[in-house]
């Protein structure tokens, strides 16, 4: 098969020739620049140091298309940027100062190099007024932010090689109220001042809503997927009970892939860290046809059959290599044989894509990311087994 056609018999519950591999499209699916840096010197490729949105900060990869192929990823991604004169702004600002994003929200260097989220323009805010009258909300109708989409994801169509992912920079409404108030306040105004938090979900929708609008009004009918996400889960469970969540926020996820599917015949991937298995009926419920990174490390997720069992007719998976321990700390041997594990759980029938379990971060050897998309050649030919 070709790779698209590989993607699409998987994401639909039909078993391919082999397990798909996606890697390399979105912030939630790539690699940092130190393991990308590496496999280009294993397998002899120059190419430059390019990152995805054309944010440094961020630190995930863009990479090129001979590494992409190398790493044998079954899927392109179609993203979107900031702002022009964001970006213009960003670059021009004096070393080691903050990255500030569209939003007023942004990033601060601890270390050379390494930057973490640490501005949160509304973290004072108390009141549905404050969040109202804050003067930073950003114009999600920016025609810069979508400009070069359409040409993007007509190109990938026309070349009809490989699954094309929509990827809009988007943190959904819980996140995204992280970034604005930081989420020791935001959590706590969750449960002291719901009207407060309400609010605030709900404006971050609607300029949510306002963004992908524009994307897919772009290029929602080149799109085989599209990625939305909400980390709402920890190594442990959730970050919220599921009676808040669905109190305040599966009706905002459900409105926002309503309006998605309105839009695009794309399939919605949901990317969420965690242990959320209490959620996968919510998620069923609302119309999430694609779960990731599925993160084995975190409590009931690691039960990776019951999830096969209970709900792999309804949703497909992508992830599953655990980036905690084996992918940073194995051998290529133990990834060759996490890789077979997983596969043999979750990739009967169709269903599957193989990803590690979020972005690959410095600590992974490329020899281990390397024996991760070899191993799927070896245990993910179908018949499996």
């Amino acid at each position: 098969m070709k790779p698209r056609e590989r993607v699409l018999a998987a994401i639909n519950h039909q078993e391919p020739d082999r397990v798909p591999i996606c890697i390399g499209v979105s912030n939630a699916t790539s690699l940092k620049m130190i393991p990308y840096r590496a496999i280009k010197e294993l397998a002899d490729i120059e190419a430059p140091d390019e990152y995805i949105y054309q944010w440094p900060e961020l630190g995930t990869a863009a990479p090129d298309e001979a590494t992409l192929l190398r790493l044998r990823s079954d899927v392109r991604g179609v993203l979107d940027l900031e702002p022009a004169h964001v970006l213009q702004r960003n670059r021009a600002r004096p070393p080691h100062t903050p990255f500030v994003d569209s939003w007023g929200s942004g990033q601060v260097e601890l270390a050379p190099g390494e930057w973490l989220p640490g501005l949160n323009p509304l973290r004072e805010a108390a009141t549905v007024e404050e969040i109202e009258a804050y003067a930073g909300w950003p114009d999600m109708d920016d025609p810069t932010r979508v400009a070069h989409v359409r040409q993007q994801a007509l190109q990938l169509r026309e070349q009809g090689e490989f699954a094309v992912m929509g990827t809009p920079w988007l943190l959904f409404p819980f996140e995204r109220a992280h970034a604005m108030q930081g989420m020791d306040v935001f959590l706590l105004n969750m449960a002291e001042n719901p009207d407060m938090a309400a609010a605030l979900l709900r404006r971050i929708t609607d300029s949510c809503k306002a963004l992908m609008g524009n994307f897919l009004a772009e290029c929602g009918d080149l799109l085989d997927i599209i990625k939305i996400g909400d980390d709402l889960g920890m190594q442990s469970g959730l970050l919220i009970s599921p009676k808040m969540y669905r109190r305040l926020l599966k009706p905002l996820h459900a409105e926002l892939i309503a309006y998605i599917k309105e839009r695009t015949d794309a399939k919605v991937f949901f990317h969420t860290d965690g242990d959320v298995f209490d959620l996968i009926p919510d998620f069923i419920e609302i119309g999430i046809d694609i779960l990731n990174p599925i993160q084995t490390s975190a409590g009931r997720m690691s039960n990776l059959a019951a999830l096969k069992e209970r709900y792999g007719q309804n949703m497909a998976f992508c992830g599953g290599i655990d980036t905690h321990r084996v992918l940073p700390f194995g051998t290529p041997q133990d990834v060759r044989e996490e890789v077979r594990r997983v596969i043999s759980l979750l990739g009967a029938g169709g269903g599957y894509m193989l990803a590690s379990v979020h972005t690959l971060m410095n600590d992974v050897p490329a020899e281990n990311i390397l024996a991760m998309v070899d191993a799927v050649e070896e245990f993910g030919r179908y018949p499996l087994g």
